[in-house]
């Protein structure tokens, strides 16, 4: 499957979850539109969340989004699609969560950092993200399993690289 639709989204949970309740179907930068989402639905979240919350939430987040992600790449037969966002969003809340208190400047740049690190890869994340891309689904029966947690791991590994920066940026200053 090239492209999944709003119909393949709604055909499974798993789907619904993995495209990001939709974000994951935009023709241009699901990635960055994922991401999007993660932010606006973290500030929709705020009110209603405390730290302990959050670390709940993301906790709870990384399994399902390990299943959800797993299910729709094997329903795609996609070992990482592109339209699987919900590793952006768990990544990115990760961000914002550990980031926070911080300025919309500063939440500006860490979308910044984090796209950069999603996009372009550099080192571990590049790493991270080859690590099950040649899983072999005909002859490896956990090959979407894999793909599933690849899929995560290489976000999270964008998440903890951009924390290491606003770190460094933080120390610095």
């Amino acid at each position: 499957m090239a492209r999944p639709t709003a119909r393949f989204m709604l055909a499974h949970p798993a789907h619904c979850i993995a495209l990001g309740f939709g974000s994951g179907l935009s023709r241009i930068a699901p990635g960055t539109v994922g991401t999007l989402w993660a932010w606006i639905s973290f500030y929709a979240l705020m009110p209603y969340m405390s730290d302990t919350k959050w670390g709940y939430l993301i906790a709870a987040s990384l399994p399902i989004g390990w299943w959800a992600s797993s299910l729709t790449a094997q329903h795609m037969e996609v070992l990482d699609p592109g339209s699987v966002v919900w590793d952006e969003v768990v990544a990115f809340w990760l961000v914002l969560w550990i980031a926070s208190p911080a300025s919309w400047a500063g939440q500006l740049v860490a979308f910044a950092l984090f796209r950069f690190f999603d996009a372009v890869k550099p080192g571990p994340v590049a790493w991270a993200d080859q690590l099950f891309h040649h899983a072999d689904p005909a002859s490896d029966s956990g090959a979407w399993r894999k793909a599933g947690f690849g899929i995560m791991l290489d976000d999270l590994v964008a998440a903890a690289c951009t924390l290491f920066v606003i770190a460094l940026w933080r120390f610095a200053w």
